[in-house]
């Protein structure tokens, strides 16, 4: 071979090294939520994955092979007051802010999932059910049936959001069924009365039906928002046997019959009685019309989902509630830690957060036992907006792992908690939160490359490759 041949040959082989080397170069996005405020999901500088390993600082391995639950999405609860204040709203300062929540641009974060109360919350500015009556009267045939507040306020918001996601999901749960059905005749505490079982089965059926009609699908309904709570208003207690004697025997037949499709889910409740799902899967008569079981996290802790998944793994679990706020300086590490990772990590195919918005003093709310405390994921107040603590909670997530997502599997040490995603276009997230004190330097470790990365204290990061 000639000197030019060689050295001609020499430059192709240079130059097929430099493009295999670029083309084989994983570049990683990072956007980052700090304590201090000065990045709010900010999208950071990318890097790039590299072959070497700096066996000097801790290690997040993550393996893609080993995959967990379907994700089906992260949001909020929309209660009355949160349309409410929507509704005051320009017309174009909401449907920007609509856009930037539901929305898939570089400036939206993408919720996917809406949790709706049956009737009142305790965060509407009053009680009413769906077939409200004089004292002393019942209907029970619910022809006086209607959705009344609902088609003034949470309906015509919920079209605006269907508008730009028309796929969002949507679970649905009653705080009380109406009074008249009632064992005290109350909106706050008492039971259902066992001869009102078919008529509340009816009252659940009419509800999918009628928002059918309104043109929103409801996914899944729960059967009672908190099941122990009696000092809500409103609030009704619904034991374990009664729910799996309502669901077997009236609420399950039912939706079989009229070929309902809408998800059935168990308890809705805190992470610290798991045995109250698992009591009533454990009957296969009411089992076969449950599709899982949804869990807040003011008292528990998240594991105590991962009992019921495995007890019952062929049933799903669900994050149905749970505040995330801050009262003492900026925090988002610790609630992602917590409530997040720990659902997502606890097989949960959702993170629902309550709640979507309020005003500067937490209004509205009910009298006499409706939550005087209850922070938005944003402040309204007009057509001013406030992003609180919870709206980068699930923008760290909602934004990137989107509906059809897979967890895989990752690791975690410290005070460096993470979970991690695989997407429907094959993209990989990563969210770790650093809970402690001190500033955090550890690797990624992917298929063998990895990337040096640092967190700050209280910081949250979402990396996506």
């Amino acid at each position: 071979m000639s000197r030019h041949l060689a050295k001609a040959f020499a430059a192709f082989l240079l130059m097929q090294l430099f493009l295999f080397s670029t083309a084989s170069a994983q570049s990683v996005a990072l956007w980052l939520t700090n304590k201090e405020e000065t990045a709010l999901l900010s999208k950071q500088p990318t890097f790039n994955f590299i072959p070497a390993v700096n066996t000097a600082i801790p290690v997040v391995e993550v393996n893609a092979e080993e995959k967990f639950q379907t994700i089906d999405g992260f949001g909020f609860a929309l209660t009355g007051g949160s349309a409410q204040h929507l509704l005051k709203m320009s017309a174009a300062a909401r449907t920007k802010l609509l856009s930037e929540l539901f929305g898939n641009g570089e400036r939206c974060i993408g919720i996917s999932y809406l949790r709706l109360s049956i009737g009142a919350s305790d965060l509407n500015d009053h009680v009413f059910s769906y077939n409200d009556l004089k004292k002393g009267e019942t209907d029970l045939q619910l022809k006086k049936f209607n959705l009344n507040v609902d088609t003034v306020e949470v309906i015509p918001v919920l079209k605006e959001i269907l508008a730009i996601n028309p796929k969002i999901k949507i679970m649905a749960s009653p705080w009380s069924a109406p009074t008249w059905m009632k064992t005290n005749d109350n909106i706050q505490g008492g039971k259902l009365k066992e001869e009102y079982y078919g008529v509340y089965a009816n009252y659940f059926l009419k509800y999918i039906q009628q928002m059918k009609k309104a043109g929103i699908t409801i996914d899944a309904i729960t059967l009672q928002n908190e099941p122990f709570n009696n000092g809500n208003t409103p609030s009704m207690q619904m034991f374990a046997k009664e729910q799996l004697r309502f669901i077997k025997n009236h609420l399950g037949p039912l939706f079989k019959a009229e070929r309902i499709h809408t998800k059935i889910i168990l308890y809705d409740h805190n992470c610290d009685a798991p045995e109250y799902p698992i009591s009533i899967l454990t009957d296969p008569a009411a089992a076969k019309y449950i599709d899982g079981s949804g869990f807040h996290l003011y008292t528990g802790q998240t594991s105590a989902m991962s009992k019921v998944h495995d007890a019952f793994p062929q049933k799903n679990l669900y994050f149905t509630e749970m505040m995330a706020v801050s009262r003492n300086g900026f925090n988002v590490a610790t609630p992602v830690d917590r409530i997040l990772i720990g659902a997502t990590r606890n097989w949960s195919k959702n993170v629902i957060l309550w709640n979507l918005a309020a005003n500067a003093k937490y209004e509205p709310h009910t009298d006499n036992g409706g939550c005087s405390i209850c922070q938005g994921a944003i402040t309204i107040e007009q057509d001013q907006v406030i992003r609180n603590t919870a709206y980068y909670v699930i923008g760290h997530a909602s934004k990137f792992a989107l509906p059809g997502s897979v967890r895989i599997a990752s690791s975690q040490f410290g005070d460096i908690g993470t979970v991690a995603f695989e997407t429907p276009a094959h993209k990989i997230v990563l969210i770790a939160a650093n809970k402690g004190q001190m500033a955090q330097r550890f690797n990624i470790l992917y298929k063998g490359k990895t990337v040096a990365v640092n967190l700050t204290a209280g910081a949250v990061a979402t990396y996506v490759w």
